[in-house]
C-alpha cells in the first residue's frame, strides 16, 4: 500500500514558553495523513507540551499549527477533529462501558441542511439517534476487541481493558487524528507489550493518524512509522525506527535509543576512523583530516574472536544472561566495551574484538569546547556562564603584568583598567570539575544530561539562568544533582571581544 504524502498537521516555527521559560523552541514538524508518528524523549523534553498544543489544550507562544493547511493555532479543542487518550484513562466509574463510550456521542450535534416551508435553505443541529449511537459504540468496541462488554461496570475491568475502553471512547467520534499521551504507562510490562501490538493493529484497521507520546524507546520502535526524538525542547532527529536505531544523528540519540558504545575518535582520512587507540575501516566520509569525531558502535556489532585475531584485546569483566543474549563487558586498556552475544566467554578470559565497517557509525563532534561571552570585574575575575571565576587577565595582553593596585601594565608600559571589558571565554571539557560543596565553585547548576563514553561520562550542567557547561568526568554523578563547577584559573582561556576597546 502506498503511503499518503498529504500533510494533515504542520507545526511551523512553534515556540512555547511557561513563565518566561522556553519549553519548545522553534519547532518545525509535519505529520502525514494516516501516519503513526511517535514523539520520543526523556521527561521534560517537550513532547507532551507539543501534543497538548496539537490538541488545543495549550496555545503556542509564537508560530503556527496547521490542520490540512489551515491555521488552527487559536481554535479551541472542541472545534478540532482530534481526540486524546491519556495515561490516566479518565473513565466515569458510575457509568457502564456502553455509556462511557457513548458519552461524547450523546453530546454531539450534527449540522443538517433542510428546506423550510417557504423554500428557504436552513441549517440546524440535531442529535444522533439511539440506534446510530448504539451502532457506533458496537463498532468501536469491536475494534478494541471488547464486543459484548457494553453492560459491564468499569470497576470490574482490568487495566488493559480500561485502556481499551478509553481508546474506544476516543475513536467512536471518528476523529481525523488520535493523540495518545503515554497511554500504556500504567500497565504492567506484559500487558504493555500486548497493547503495543494491539494499538499498531488498530491503527492499520482505522487508517487514521496516530500521534503518540512516550519515553519508552521500545514502544516507539515497535509501533511507529516515524519517530521524532526530542530533547530539551528541540527535535534531535526524525526518521523511521530503523534509521533512528542504525544511523543516529548525534550522541544523544545514540545513547537514548538502545544500548551503545560511544567513543571519542578522529578521522585520519575518509573511511578510516581511529578510536580506542586503533584504526578501523568504516563507511563514513566527508570529514576533515584528523577531525575529532564521536563514534557509535552497537553492542551486537562487536564480534568476539581469539585474542591474536582481534583489532582490540581485552579482559572479560562481566557476563550477564539477558534471556536472548548475554551482556558482556570487556576492559580494553582504559576503555570499557559492551558486547551482546548468544555465546558467553568466561569471566577474566582474554579475548579479541573486531568490528565490521558497517557496524561503525561516525558523527561530527557537537561539543569540543565550552564557549562563553564574559566580562572582567574590578577584582580582575571574569563573569560568564551565570558565575564568576578567578582567571589570569594578563593573557589578554602578551607580556603584561598586574601592578599592586590591580591595574594591568602592558608590555609597552600602558596602564589599563580592565573593569567591564568584554571577553571571549573558552574552557575545555576536561578542565571543569564538579563539587557537592556549593561554595567551592564559581557557578552552580543541575546535571541535565549524562552519557557514558567508554572511558568517561560526558555531563551537561545547566545553571538557574539556563547557561550550559559541558564537561568530561570519570566519576558517576546522578541526573538532577545540584553541583558547583570548579575551573582552575589557568584553564580559562580569554581573548578580547573588542580588541580596539580598552580603558585607560
Amino acid at each position: 500500500m502506498e503511503k499518503n504524502t498529504t500533510n494533515i498537521i504542520e507545526l511551523v516555527n512553534v515556540c512555547k514558553e511557561f513563565d518566561g521559560v522556553s519549553v519548545i523552541d522553534n519547532m518545525n514538524l509535519y505529520v502525514r495523513k494516516g501516519e503513526f508518528i511517535t514523539l520520543l524523549g526523556p521527561s521534560g523534553c517537550g513532547k507532551t507540551t507539543t501534543l497538548r498544543m496539537i490538541a488545543g489544550f495549550d496555545m503556542p507562544t509564537s508560530g503556527k499549527i496547521l490542520l490540512n493547511g489551515k491555521d488552527i493555532s487559536a481554535l479551541p479543542p472542541n472545534k478540532r477533529p482530534v481526540n486524546t487518550v491519556f495515561q490516566k484513562y479518565a473513565l466515569f466509574p458510575h457509568l457502564n462501558v456502553f455509556d462511557n463510550v457513548a458519552f461524547g456521542l450523546k453530546l454531539k450535534r450534527l449540522e443538517t441542511t433542510f428546506v423550510d416551508k417557504k423554500g428557504r435553505q436552513r441549517t440546524k443541529l440535531i442529535k444522533l439517534s439511539r440506534a446510530e449511537i448504539a451502532e457506533k459504540v458496537k463498532n468501536a468496541l469491536e475494534i478494541v476487541d471488547l464486543e459484548g462488554f457494553e453492560k459491564r461496570s468499569i470497576s470490574t475491568l482490568s487495566g488493559g481493558q480500561q485502556q481499551r475502553i478509553a481508546i474506544a471512547r476516543a475513536i467512536v467520534n471518528e476523529p481525523e487524528i488520535l493523540l495518545l499521551d503515554e497511554p500504556l504507562g500504567a500497565l504492567d510490562l506484559k500487558m504493555r507489550k500486548e497493547m503495543q501490538l494491539e494499538l499498531k493493529a488498530m491503527h492499520q484497521k482505522l487508517g487514521i493518524t496516530f500521534i503518540y507520546v512516550t519515553h519508552d524507546q521500545e514502544e516507539a520502535l515497535t509501533m511507529s512509522d516515524t519517530v521524532v526524538v526530542m530533547a530539551d525542547g528541540y527535535i534531535q532527529q526524525i526518521g523511521t525506527p530503523e534509521m533512528i536505531y542504525n544511523e543516529p544523528k548525534n550522541m544523544f540519540v545514540a545513547d537514548f535509543i538502545g544500548e551503545s558504545n560511544i567513543f571519542s575518535g578522529t578521522m585520519p582520512k575518509d573511511r578510516l576512523v581511529r578510536f580506542c587507540g586503533k584504526n578501523f575501516v568504516c563507511e563514513d566520509g566527508g570529514f576533515e583530516k584528523d577531525e575529532p569525531v564521536d563514534v557509535v558502535v552497537r553492542p551486537e556489532d562487536v564480534k568476539i574472536v581469539p585474542p591474536e585475531k582481534g583489532v582490540l584485546r581485552g579482559k572479560v569483566t562481566s557476563v550477564i544472561f539477558k534471556g536472548i543474549h548475554y551482556q558482556i563487558l570487556v576492559q580494553c586498556g582504559r576503555y570499557e566495551i559492551e558486547i551482546q552475544s548468544t555465546a558467553a566467554p568466561a569471566m577474566e578470559d582474554s579475548i579479541g574484538l573486531t568490528i565490521e565497517p558497517d557496524g561503525i557509525h561516525v558523527m561530527k563532534k557537537v561539543f569540543r569546547v565550552n564557549q562563553f561571552t564574559g566580562v572582567i570585574t574590578k577584582k580582575n575575575t571574569v563573569k560568564f556562564g551565570d558565575g564568576e571565576f578567578e582567571c589570569d587577565v594578563t593573557q589578554l595582553y602578551p607580556g603584561s603584568h598586574l601592578d599592586e593596585e590591580g591595574y594591568l601594565i602592558t608590555a609597552k608600559g600602558e596602564k589599563l583598567d580592565l573593569t567591564d571589558t568584554e571577553v571571549n571565554v573558552e574552557v575545555g571539557l576536561q578542565d571543569i570539575t564538579m563539587s557537592d560543596n556549593p561554595d567551592e565553585g564559581g557557578a552552580q547548576g543541575h546535571i541535565i544530561s549524562l552519557i557514558y563514553k567508554s572511558e568517561y561520562y560526558r555531563y551537561i550542567v545547566r545553571t538557574e539562568n539556563e547557561e550550559d557547561y559541558v564537561l568530561a568526568c570519570e566519576d558517576l554523578w546522578n541526573e538532577n544533582d545540584l553541583v558547583s563547577l570548579v575551573i582552575p584559573p589557568e584553564k580559562i582561556k580569554l581573548t578580547l571581544k573588542n580588541p580596539e576597546e580598552t580603558k585607560l
